[in-house]
Protein backbone atom coordinates (compact mmCIF):
# COMPACT_ATOMS: atom_id res chain seq x y z
CA UNK A 1 0.00 0.00 0.00
CA UNK A 2 1.04 3.57 -1.01
CA UNK A 3 2.07 6.11 1.55
CA UNK A 4 -1.14 8.06 0.20
CA UNK A 5 -3.25 5.11 0.46
CA UNK A 6 -2.38 4.09 3.51
CA UNK A 7 -3.04 8.03 5.03
CA UNK A 8 -6.37 7.63 3.27
CA UNK A 9 -6.84 4.58 5.18
CA UNK A 10 -5.76 5.89 8.35
CA UNK A 11 -8.08 9.32 7.79
CA UNK A 12 -11.00 6.70 7.74
CA UNK A 13 -10.40 5.04 10.53
CA UNK A 14 -10.15 7.76 12.75
CA UNK A 15 -13.00 9.55 11.47
CA UNK A 16 -15.36 6.29 11.76
CA UNK A 17 -13.92 6.26 15.50
CA UNK A 18 -15.15 9.82 16.11
CA UNK A 19 -18.17 9.22 14.57
CA UNK A 20 -18.87 6.36 16.78
CA UNK A 21 -17.26 8.05 19.60
CA UNK A 22 -19.59 10.93 18.40
CA UNK A 23 -22.71 8.80 19.62
CA UNK A 24 -23.86 8.70 23.13
CA UNK A 25 -26.33 7.02 24.85
CA UNK A 26 -29.81 7.99 25.09
CA UNK A 27 -31.08 9.52 28.36
CA UNK A 28 -33.85 8.15 30.04
CA UNK A 29 -35.85 10.69 32.07
CA UNK A 30 -36.85 9.83 35.43
CA UNK A 31 -39.95 11.10 36.23
CA UNK A 32 -39.77 13.80 39.12
CA UNK A 33 -40.52 12.10 41.98
CA UNK A 34 -44.19 13.96 43.83
CA UNK A 35 -44.80 14.77 47.47
CA UNK A 36 -47.65 12.82 48.36
CA UNK A 37 -50.73 14.43 48.75
CA UNK A 38 -51.67 15.91 52.08
CA UNK A 39 -55.41 14.81 52.57
CA UNK A 40 -57.27 18.20 53.38
CA UNK A 41 -58.75 18.13 57.19
CA UNK A 42 -62.55 17.78 57.47
CA UNK A 43 -64.56 21.01 57.53
CA UNK A 44 -66.39 21.14 60.75
CA UNK A 45 -69.73 20.22 60.48
CA UNK A 46 -72.31 21.85 61.56
CA UNK A 47 -73.52 21.59 65.15
CA UNK A 48 -77.29 22.38 65.83
CA UNK A 49 -77.27 24.17 69.03
CA UNK A 50 -80.21 23.84 71.76
CA UNK A 51 -81.32 26.37 74.24
CA UNK A 52 -83.18 24.79 77.13
CA UNK A 53 -84.62 27.44 79.18
CA UNK A 54 -86.00 26.00 82.67
CA UNK A 55 -88.94 27.12 84.74
CA UNK A 56 -88.83 29.63 87.49
CA UNK A 57 -91.18 32.57 87.44
CA UNK A 58 -89.63 35.98 88.08
CA UNK A 59 -86.29 34.36 88.31
CA UNK A 60 -86.70 33.87 84.30
CA UNK A 61 -85.55 37.03 83.65
CA UNK A 62 -81.93 35.59 84.54
CA UNK A 63 -82.45 33.31 80.66
CA UNK A 64 -82.15 37.40 78.93
CA UNK A 65 -78.00 37.32 80.53
CA UNK A 66 -77.47 33.78 79.30
CA UNK A 67 -78.59 34.96 75.94
CA UNK A 68 -77.19 37.85 75.84
CA UNK A 69 -73.90 37.01 76.88
CA UNK A 70 -74.18 33.75 74.20
CA UNK A 71 -74.73 36.32 71.45
CA UNK A 72 -72.06 38.71 72.55
CA UNK A 73 -69.72 35.80 71.92
CA UNK A 74 -71.20 34.69 68.54
CA UNK A 75 -73.11 31.83 69.84
CA UNK A 76 -76.85 31.46 68.50
CA UNK A 77 -78.91 28.57 69.40
CA UNK A 78 -80.64 26.89 66.53
CA UNK A 79 -83.53 25.64 68.71
CA UNK A 80 -85.31 27.25 71.67
CA UNK A 81 -87.20 24.98 73.84
CA UNK A 82 -89.52 26.60 77.37
CA UNK A 83 -90.53 25.34 80.32
CA UNK A 84 -93.31 27.92 82.18
CA UNK A 85 -91.21 31.05 82.41
CA UNK A 86 -88.38 29.79 79.82
CA UNK A 87 -91.47 29.37 77.60
CA UNK A 88 -92.28 33.35 77.87
CA UNK A 89 -88.11 34.15 77.36
CA UNK A 90 -87.69 31.46 74.63
CA UNK A 91 -90.69 32.88 72.45
CA UNK A 92 -90.11 36.09 72.45
CA UNK A 93 -86.65 35.09 71.83
CA UNK A 94 -87.78 32.61 68.96
CA UNK A 95 -89.69 35.77 67.07
CA UNK A 96 -86.35 37.67 66.55
CA UNK A 97 -85.07 39.57 69.47
CA UNK A 98 -82.02 39.72 70.80
CA UNK A 99 -80.57 39.76 74.17
CA UNK A 100 -80.69 43.43 74.46
CA UNK A 101 -84.04 43.79 72.83
CA UNK A 102 -84.86 41.33 75.24
CA UNK A 103 -83.63 43.52 78.15
CA UNK A 104 -85.70 46.09 77.15
CA UNK A 105 -88.72 44.32 76.84
CA UNK A 106 -87.96 42.85 80.36
CA UNK A 107 -87.41 46.84 81.92
CA UNK A 108 -90.55 47.89 80.78
CA UNK A 109 -92.64 44.65 81.41
CA UNK A 110 -95.71 45.96 83.96
CA UNK A 111 -96.49 42.94 85.77
CA UNK A 112 -100.13 44.19 85.97
CA UNK A 113 -99.99 43.46 82.30
CA UNK A 114 -99.65 39.76 82.67
CA UNK A 115 -102.48 39.58 85.63
CA UNK A 116 -105.93 38.95 85.15
CA UNK A 117 -107.79 38.24 87.97
CA UNK A 118 -110.12 35.16 88.26
CA UNK A 119 -112.74 36.71 90.45
CA UNK A 120 -114.52 35.81 92.46
CA UNK A 121 -111.34 34.10 93.80
CA UNK A 122 -113.45 31.85 96.72
CA UNK A 123 -115.68 30.26 94.37
CA UNK A 124 -115.42 27.24 91.50
CA UNK A 125 -112.13 28.96 91.22
CA UNK A 126 -108.90 26.81 89.63
CA UNK A 127 -106.42 29.49 89.85
CA UNK A 128 -106.31 33.31 90.95
CA UNK A 129 -105.34 34.59 87.16
CA UNK A 130 -106.55 33.32 84.19
CA UNK A 131 -103.72 33.51 82.01
CA UNK A 132 -105.80 35.34 79.36
CA UNK A 133 -103.33 38.54 79.57
CA UNK A 134 -99.92 36.53 79.59
CA UNK A 135 -101.37 34.80 76.43
CA UNK A 136 -102.38 38.11 75.05
CA UNK A 137 -98.93 40.14 76.20
CA UNK A 138 -97.25 37.34 74.01
CA UNK A 139 -99.01 37.26 71.08
CA UNK A 140 -98.78 40.70 71.09
CA UNK A 141 -94.74 40.41 71.53
CA UNK A 142 -94.71 37.89 68.42
CA UNK A 143 -96.72 39.87 66.10
CA UNK A 144 -99.60 37.11 66.59
CA UNK A 145 -97.64 34.69 64.86
CA UNK A 146 -97.96 30.85 65.25
CA UNK A 147 -95.23 28.55 66.74
CA UNK A 148 -94.61 27.23 63.35
CA UNK A 149 -93.31 30.98 61.84
CA UNK A 150 -90.90 32.07 64.33
CA UNK A 151 -87.27 32.69 63.17
CA UNK A 152 -86.13 30.22 65.41
CA UNK A 153 -87.79 26.55 66.19
CA UNK A 154 -89.77 27.16 69.37
CA UNK A 155 -90.83 24.38 71.48
CA UNK A 156 -93.29 24.82 75.07
CA UNK A 157 -93.50 22.36 77.38
CA UNK A 158 -96.78 21.72 79.63
CA UNK A 159 -98.43 18.81 81.69
CA UNK A 160 -101.37 17.12 80.66
CA UNK A 161 -103.81 17.15 83.67
CA UNK A 162 -105.45 14.27 83.22
CA UNK A 163 -103.07 11.80 82.84
CA UNK A 164 -100.12 13.85 83.86
CA UNK A 165 -97.95 13.75 80.17
CA UNK A 166 -96.06 15.98 78.87
CA UNK A 167 -96.60 17.40 75.90
CA UNK A 168 -94.77 19.85 73.33
CA UNK A 169 -96.11 22.45 71.84
CA UNK A 170 -94.92 23.16 68.15
CA UNK A 171 -97.55 25.11 66.58
CA UNK A 172 -100.26 26.94 66.61
CA UNK A 173 -101.59 29.98 68.71
CA UNK A 174 -97.97 31.02 70.20
CA UNK A 175 -99.08 32.87 73.42
CA UNK A 176 -101.59 29.99 74.22
CA UNK A 177 -98.82 27.34 74.49
CA UNK A 178 -96.92 29.60 76.34
CA UNK A 179 -99.82 30.40 78.99
CA UNK A 180 -100.37 26.16 79.26
CA UNK A 181 -96.76 25.97 79.73
CA UNK A 182 -96.64 28.60 82.41
CA UNK A 183 -100.11 27.77 84.41
CA UNK A 184 -98.91 27.01 88.28
CA UNK A 185 -101.48 25.01 89.47
CA UNK A 186 -103.20 27.28 92.11
CA UNK A 187 -102.36 30.25 90.54
CA UNK A 188 -102.79 30.36 86.71
CA UNK A 189 -106.28 28.75 85.56
CA UNK A 190 -105.59 25.36 83.79
CA UNK A 191 -105.65 25.92 80.02
CA UNK A 192 -107.86 24.14 77.01
CA UNK A 193 -106.60 23.13 74.38
CA UNK A 194 -108.35 20.73 71.84
CA UNK A 195 -109.83 19.01 74.38
CA UNK A 196 -107.30 18.42 76.92
CA UNK A 197 -106.64 20.41 80.03
CA UNK A 198 -102.70 21.34 80.36
CA UNK A 199 -101.14 22.59 83.43
CA UNK A 200 -97.58 24.12 84.00
CA UNK A 201 -94.78 21.85 82.26
CA UNK A 202 -92.37 22.41 85.47
CA UNK A 203 -94.23 19.54 87.01
CA UNK A 204 -92.51 17.01 84.24
CA UNK A 205 -89.84 18.64 82.44
CA UNK A 206 -88.53 21.86 85.17
CA UNK A 207 -85.35 22.16 82.79
CA UNK A 208 -86.72 20.61 78.95
CA UNK A 209 -83.19 19.03 77.92
CA UNK A 210 -84.40 15.85 76.55
CA UNK A 211 -87.43 18.06 74.22
CA UNK A 212 -84.52 19.87 72.62
CA UNK A 213 -82.72 16.67 71.83
CA UNK A 214 -86.29 15.56 70.57
CA UNK A 215 -86.27 18.69 68.56
CA UNK A 216 -82.89 17.75 66.66
CA UNK A 217 -80.06 19.18 69.15
CA UNK A 218 -76.93 17.89 68.98
CA UNK A 219 -75.46 20.58 71.52
CA UNK A 220 -77.81 21.73 74.51
CA UNK A 221 -76.91 24.37 76.81
CA UNK A 222 -79.58 24.07 79.93
CA UNK A 223 -80.29 26.80 82.05
CA UNK A 224 -81.30 25.87 85.47
CA UNK A 225 -83.32 28.70 87.57
CA UNK A 226 -85.31 26.39 89.57
CA UNK A 227 -84.94 27.16 93.79
CA UNK A 228 -82.92 25.09 96.08
CA UNK A 229 -85.66 23.67 98.74
CA UNK A 230 -83.73 24.37 100.93
CA UNK A 231 -83.31 28.38 100.46
CA UNK A 232 -87.08 29.23 99.28
CA UNK A 233 -89.11 31.56 101.51
CA UNK A 234 -92.15 29.70 102.84
CA UNK A 235 -94.07 33.31 103.41
CA UNK A 236 -96.75 33.13 100.79
CA UNK A 237 -99.13 31.05 99.15
CA UNK A 238 -97.28 31.68 96.27
CA UNK A 239 -94.18 30.54 98.12
CA UNK A 240 -95.74 27.34 99.41
CA UNK A 241 -96.41 26.52 95.84
CA UNK A 242 -93.49 27.43 94.22
CA UNK A 243 -91.60 25.18 96.86
CA UNK A 244 -93.35 22.37 96.41
CA UNK A 245 -92.44 22.59 92.50
CA UNK A 246 -89.04 23.08 93.51
CA UNK A 247 -89.36 19.32 95.93
CA UNK A 248 -90.65 17.99 93.15
CA UNK A 249 -88.71 18.84 90.60
CA UNK A 250 -85.27 18.45 91.69
CA UNK A 251 -85.33 14.43 91.18
CA UNK A 252 -86.24 15.22 87.40
CA UNK A 253 -83.28 17.77 87.01
CA UNK A 254 -80.47 15.26 87.76
CA UNK A 255 -81.99 12.89 85.62
CA UNK A 256 -82.63 15.45 82.67
CA UNK A 257 -79.47 17.60 83.11
CA UNK A 258 -77.15 14.67 82.98
CA UNK A 259 -78.23 14.81 79.59
CA UNK A 260 -76.86 18.65 78.93
CA UNK A 261 -73.83 19.50 77.31
CA UNK A 262 -73.48 22.75 79.65
CA UNK A 263 -75.51 23.95 82.58
CA UNK A 264 -76.10 27.42 83.64
CA UNK A 265 -76.94 27.84 87.14
CA UNK A 266 -77.64 31.58 87.30
CA UNK A 267 -76.58 32.57 91.10
CA UNK A 268 -80.02 34.09 92.30
CA UNK A 269 -79.69 32.79 96.13
CA UNK A 270 -82.95 33.33 97.59
CA UNK A 271 -84.97 35.60 94.80
CA UNK A 272 -88.55 35.24 94.73
CA UNK A 273 -90.33 33.82 92.58
CA UNK A 274 -92.92 36.66 92.39
CA UNK A 275 -89.71 39.18 92.70
CA UNK A 276 -90.32 41.63 89.02
CA UNK A 277 -88.14 44.44 90.95
CA UNK A 278 -85.03 42.38 90.87
CA UNK A 279 -85.02 41.56 87.36
CA UNK A 280 -82.37 43.85 86.27
CA UNK A 281 -80.35 41.91 88.76
CA UNK A 282 -81.21 38.32 87.59
CA UNK A 283 -80.12 39.70 84.41
CA UNK A 284 -77.55 40.55 85.74
CA UNK A 285 -76.58 36.82 87.23
CA UNK A 286 -77.68 35.13 84.26
CA UNK A 287 -75.23 37.47 82.20
CA UNK A 288 -72.11 35.99 84.82
CA UNK A 289 -72.98 32.49 85.08
CA UNK A 290 -73.05 32.35 81.36
CA UNK A 291 -69.28 33.92 81.01
CA UNK A 292 -68.18 31.57 83.42
CA UNK A 293 -68.30 28.89 81.75
CA UNK A 294 -68.08 30.33 78.24
CA UNK A 295 -64.98 29.10 77.70
CA UNK A 296 -66.06 25.55 78.82
CA UNK A 297 -69.08 25.84 75.70
CA UNK A 298 -66.46 26.79 73.17
CA UNK A 299 -64.43 24.02 73.91
CA UNK A 300 -66.79 21.46 74.23
CA UNK A 301 -68.36 23.36 70.46
CA UNK A 302 -65.24 23.00 68.34
CA UNK A 303 -64.93 19.33 69.98
CA UNK A 304 -68.50 18.12 69.02
CA UNK A 305 -67.63 20.10 65.54
CA UNK A 306 -64.27 18.27 64.51
CA UNK A 307 -65.85 14.68 65.91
Amino acid sequence: MTSRRLALATLATLTAAAVVGCKTTPVVETPALQPAPVPEPAPPRKIKIGLALGGGAARGFAHIGVIKALEAQGIYPDIVVGTSAGSVVGALYASGNTGFQLQKLAMEMDEASISDWALPLFRKSTGVLKGEALQAYVNKAVNNQPMEKLKIPFGAVATDLKDGKPILFQRGNTGMAVRASSAVPGVFQPVTISGHTYVDGGLVAPVPVRFARDMGADFVIAVNISTQADVQATVSSLDVIMQTFSIMGQRINDYELKDADIVITPPLGKMASNDFNGRNQAVLAGEQAAAQVMAQIKQKLEAKRRS
